[in-house]
């Protein structure tokens, strides 16, 4: 049965339920009691579970986190470790979250702490008993989170960040720079160093784990909302080329345009080419491609491809590797190109390894 030795917080409540029904349905095991402890003075777990297995007492020192996110997530496990190791030896320290990540949970698991999660997600072993269950979705609300620090505005600062990864940022820089309102950059700050991809130094934020960043951005990305366009293009080859960088080379203060995906690709690290050539451009940038390549509306047969993306500062985040090739940044065209199926799987990985390996 779940008793108190203190009254419970409600999160250490819901905790202490899941722990006893995670434990209840384990044979060789007996649940004796699960005690909530007392926090004044010096540190103590949130709950104890006092165990029998095989006739034999073993205690589960147990603490809640309500954020289950790496920066919370280190220093219970610590703490965790510390207690078991100097006043508990027959003990098995576990973390508990409302959701704990896979990067968490393999952090875990290099500790040697045990965890559970109110989705559901656990590991703990000792001695004889393993227990250990996986929930293939990740929580709404992580979900939404995930979404919110990847959404245009936020964005704008992720990619502000990942050109210069060794920069450290000052709040006030990278709202300058990336247009970007001085709350908002904070939220992402914060969102950055829980997940433990940037840290906080003396001359500001700085990304810790460009990679893992990355690859969240990628696992949570899709296409740009906008208007999808076909064209037909009679140009071809060489032609084509000199014609659409001359049209993206424009610099008449109004209209802009980009090649995009794996048109992009061809200039920053070429894999394989296409039939199809792509482009983000704004109103006016499309009437620059539409009268430089002779663009003609296609229904089947289209082998160019424009997206007039709602956000227009995807088309600020450029790079120019040669004149007039006017191309999506290596992180923009690898996020395309993650998506655009197995052929798109693969440049993305050559253009990653080409133009955006960060030292670990």
């Amino acid at each position: 049965m779940l008793k108190d030795a203190l009254p419970m917080k409600q999160g250490e409540t819901r905790a202490g339920e899941a722990l006893r029904q995670l434990l209840e349905n384990i044979p060789i095991l007996q649940i004796e009691s699960i005690e909530a402890q007392a926090v004044a003075g010096d540190w103590r777990p949130d709950l104890i579970a006092r165990l029998l297995v095989d006739g034999r007492q073993h205690l589960l020192v147990c603490e809640y986190k309500s954020n289950g996110q790496p920066r919370y997530a280190r220093s219970a496990l610590l703490e965790l470790r510390n207690y078991v190791a100097q006043t508990a030896s027959q003990a098995t320290p576990i973390f508990i979250a409302p959701y704990i990540s896979p990067a968490v949970r393999q952090l875990c698991e290099e500790k040697g702490v045990g965890y559970l999660d109110l989705e559901g997600n656990a590991r703990i072993a000792f001695g004889s008993v393993f227990i250990e269950r996986m929930v293939a979705e990740k929580p709404a609300a992580e979900q939404r989170e995930l979404k919110s620090l990847f959404r245009p505005k936020s964005a704008q600062v992720l990619r502000t960040m990942l050109r210069e990864p060794a920069r450290a940022w000052r709040v006030t820089e990278l709202s300058e720079i990336s247009k970007v309102s001085l709350g908002h950059v904070s939220n992402v700050r914060t969102g950055l160093i829980d997940r433990e991809w940037a840290r906080a130094s003396d001359d500001g934020l700085v990304l810790s784990a460009p990679d893992a960043l990355l690859d969240a951005w990628r696992e949570s990305y899709t296409s740009p909302p906008g208007e999808r366009l076909h064209f037909y293009t009679p140009l071809h080859g060489s032609t084509l080329e000199d014609a659409a960088r001359g049209a993206l080379s424009i610099d008449d203060g109004t209209g802009r345009a980009a090649f995009a995906s794996f048109s992009a690709a061809q200039w920053l690290a070429p894999y394989g080419r296409t039939g199809t050539h792509y482009f983000f451009a704004d109103e006016d940038g499309l009437r620059k491609l539409k009268a430089a390549l002779k663009l003609a509306p296609a229904s089947k047969g289209e082998n160019v491809a424009v997206i007039v993306p709602k956000d227009l500062e995807l088309l600020a985040d450029t790079v120019e590797p040669a004149p007039g090739a006017v191309c999506t940044s290596p992180v923009q065209t690898y996020l395309d190109l993650s998506i655009a199926g197995e052929r798109g799987a693969e440049a993305a990985d050559h253009l990653r390894r080409e133009r955006l390996s960060w030292p670990r």
